[in-house]
């Protein structure tokens, strides 16, 4: 597996230990790789704190450094799932306790972060070399906030 340059920095207000934990319980083969609470420091947030945290094969540092800024839907994470019960269970956990449904499989967890929790038919759906069968399944899926799989196949 290649070495991972790239790591996306989620700046939240408060707490990223808590933060950490809380992503760790809805991926759970994630692990919590570093934490480090930084106080009585000089610039516009003073204390804060830093966790680094690998779910999925993909580290995420979080960055809890006060109300400066705010997640928007212009950056969202895209979890590829097998079936239903993967998409279900994921719509669950990560609308639970504060988030949102949004539409097109897109969600809100409670910090705020977007996802999309999309099946891996979709995929296929989506470059199959009927076109009559990669409109179906755009179409069907523009309809729905969390993504039905029964519902992607023209019947």
């Amino acid at each position: 597996m290649a070495k991972q340059i790239i790591t996306p920095c989620l700046w939240i207000e408060k707490d990223a230990k808590k933060a950490a934990k809380y992503y760790l319980s809805v991926f759970k083969s994630g692990k919590l790789k570093f934490y480090k609470a930084y106080k009585n420091q000089p610039g516009p947030s003073g204390d804060f704190d830093t966790a680094t945290i690998n779910i999925l094969g993909m580290d995420f540092q979080i960055l809890a450094a006060g109300p400066l800024f705010k997640f928007n839907e212009a950056v969202s994470f895209v979890v590829r799932c097998k079936d239903q019960s993967e998409i279900d269970y994921y719509w669950k956990a990560l609308t639970a306790k504060g988030g949102s449904e949004g539409p097109c499989g897109w969600l809100k967890d409670k910090y705020g972060l977007s996802w999309q929790i999309v099946p891996e038919l979709y995929f296929k759906l989506e470059s199959h070399k009927d076109k009559a069968k990669q409109e179906y399944a755009f179409r069907a899926v523009m309809k729905m906030k969390k993504i039905i799989i029964a519902g992607l196949e023209e019947k």
